[in-house]
């Protein structure tokens, strides 16, 4: 049972992290609709609307799940959230991220991780993640903020086939030296 607030309200200089909400779709998926952002995971389909309507009724279902906007716009820039917590291993997951192209290689990401990560190791011991055997970008970045991998595992998202995923994980120790 979770004892914590997995959809807070998290803030940082540069975004927002909101609870998503099922009115927010059509603007979300306008996002989504890029079918660059999908080219390296392991539903490349999710672009689509039909395959994007599974993702996002996942999201709404695991009551985890944020919009992240920009603060100087006010713009939606992509989703991300926690799940699949584990009291017995204490461990949660943060995913199924995405941001707009605009937003690669701009920090925004590590900005994200880094205020989900601080804010939800207060209650668990580590942190894991889940990335395409193939998606070497999300991988890159898992490693930036200091993700090991742990494992392989076939996953199966909501609603979609099973895909070779490695796991990474981030201890909370591993986390307060880094960032000391």
């Amino acid at each position: 049972m979770i004892n914590f607030n997995i959809q807070p309200i998290l803030e940082s200089k540069n975004v927002s992290l909101l609870p998503l909400e099922k009115e927010d779709f059509e603007v979300l998926y306008a996002l989504a609709s890029d079918p660059q952002i999908w080219e390296q995971h392991p539903q490349k389909n999710r672009w689509k609307k039909e395959e994007f309507t599974t993702f996002f009724e996942g999201a709404i279902v695991s009551k985890g799940a944020f919009k992240i906007i920009d603060k100087q716009t006010g713009q939606m820039i992509g989703s991300t959230r926690f799940y699949d917590y584990s009291e017995e291993e204490d461990i949660i997951f943060i995913g199924y991220t995405f941001f707009t192209r605009a937003c690669w290689g701009t920090g925004i990401n590590t900005s994200v991780k880094s205020m989900m990560m601080d804010y939800i190791l207060q209650y668990v011991s580590k942190v894991g993640f889940h990335v395409g055997a193939h998606n070497v970008r999300s991988q890159i970045a898992v490693g930036r903020i200091g993700g090991e991998k742990t494992a392989e595992q076939e996953i199966a998202y909501f609603g979609e086939k099973p895909q070779i995923n490695f796991i990474y994980e981030i201890t909370k120790n591993r986390w307060e030296s880094m960032n000391l």
